[in-house]
């Protein structure tokens, strides 16, 4: 579905800042609370200059995230200025965007390797490959960064391995991720993200076919060449899998193990009584502020929140991370509960974009922690960690550790 051209409102409500975690936390921001208590459905400023419908309450997040009127724009597609054309550019799609029969028959397709019981028997290789990191990290000496020598580069070799994606040619579109999500703002930024991101997804895609391995990416060209998928199809769970099929598990990870250290008596329990691994891995997922307002949907047409018309074009944020922080939902919403049970978290979405690497991203903040726990069972901070202060999604840039 193409995503309509953003309206301008036929009313002037206040527009809020932005909300944006303080400097030097990972949040969440403090104006959660005040909106879901007062503005439940607030016009913000966006940082690309438009303006969105901020949403913050549980209840319309999650009857939102899964509405068929909503839908998921593209990067070129986002909401700029009224004085600023969408960019008419090379769209870069990924799964997130897709709708329809398109997107039923790619999940069909990759979801068998993205199953329960899939990652359930890849534990082993992802205990093998968090080892691996974490003894060449050892090796380095304390302290050490824990950010660049474990929970950064660990979703990602996961990520690699299960895709079919090469491991050591990352420093070939990490620098170009890094450049198009700090870009995206400007319309030839985000063009050539989006070339350099296609040509390299094709150009492996090509290798795959000449040279097929035992991952992902190999058994959907084969069911392309098959006619089942198209090439396009494939092209876009590379790009899916290159875009956010790793980052948002680096974050999850890295915020993990901050939280638990700034409170050592977390890590110590946790460490000793892995039988609340589940329920905590459930509640760190909960806890962590990390979608603050980054799921950007249009109205496909007219619809009423908190009777207020949305009108078709405008934008929403559902903002899972507020979501989360609800205390009509969860208890004592904003202190870390290890054996918090019955935890209905929106962390990875809900309908038919529910994430498909949920069960991925699970397995590796448990063999994440795991894995730190039994060879630094007296990991602790060595100093003050470092952040992106202007970035929505926050985790330390930095974990400086000692053991």
């Amino acid at each position: 579905m193409t995503a309509p051209p953003p309206q301008a409102p036929d009313r002037d409500p206040e527009v809020l800042d932005f909300p944006l975690p303080p400097p030097g936390t990972m949040g969440p921001p403090e104006e959660y609370a005040r909106l879901r208590a007062d503005c439940p459905l607030a016009r913000v400023g966006m940082p690309l200059g438009a303006t969105a419908w901020y949403v913050t309450r549980y209840d319309d997040v999650r009857e939102l995230i899964a509405d068929p009127r909503l839908i998921r724009p593209t990067i070129n597609e986002w909401p700029t200025r009224p004085d600023e054309p969408a960019d008419q550019g090379p769209t870069l799609t990924t799964m997130a965007e897709l709708d329809g029969p398109r997107h039923a028959a790619l999940r069909r397709a990759v979801g068998p390797a993205f199953s329960a019981r899939a990652i359930r028997d890849r534990v082993p290789r992802l205990r093998e490959l968090a080892e691996g990191l974490l003894a060449d990290f050892q090796d380095g000496g304390s302290p050490g960064d824990l950010v660049a020598g474990f929970t950064q580069p660990f979703p990602l070799l996961a990520m690699c391995d299960l895709v079919g994606i090469p491991y050591e040619e990352r420093d070939r579109f990490l620098p170009v991720l890094d450049d198009g999500f700090s870009g995206m703002v400007n319309a030839a930024e985000s063009r050539r993200v989006t070339d350099l991101l296609r040509e390299y997804t094709a150009e492996l895609i090509a290798r795959k076919r000449r040279s097929p391995g035992d991952d992902v990416l190999t058994q959907l060209i084969r069911q392309c060449d098959a006619e089942e998928l198209t090439d396009e199809d494939v092209l876009v769970f590379g790009l899916s899998m290159l875009t956010v099929g790793f980052g948002i598990s680096g974050i999850f990870l890295g915020n993990s193990v901050h939280t638990l250290l700034r409170r050592p008596d977390r890590y110590t329990r946790l460490r000793d009584a892995r039988h609340l691994m589940p329920d905590t891995v459930e509640e760190l997922l909960r806890y962590m502020p990390v979608m603050n307002g980054v799921v950007i949907l249009l109205a496909t047409e007219d619809l009423e929140v908190h009777g207020q018309t949305i009108r078709k074009g405008e934008a929403l944020l559902p903002v899972l991370a507020a979501a989360n922080r609800d205390e009509s939902v969860f208890p004592d919403a904003d202190r870390l509960d290890l054996c918090r049970t019955a935890n209905n978290h929106l962390a990875f979405g809900r309908g038919v974009h529910y994430c498909l690497g949920s069960h991925l991203a699970r397995a590796e903040l448990t063999v994440g922690l795991e894995a730190l726990f039994d060879r630094f069972p007296r990991l602790r901070l060595a100093d003050a960690p470092t952040w992106d202060d202007q970035s929505l999604t926050k985790s330390p840039l930095t974990l400086p550790v000692s053991w």
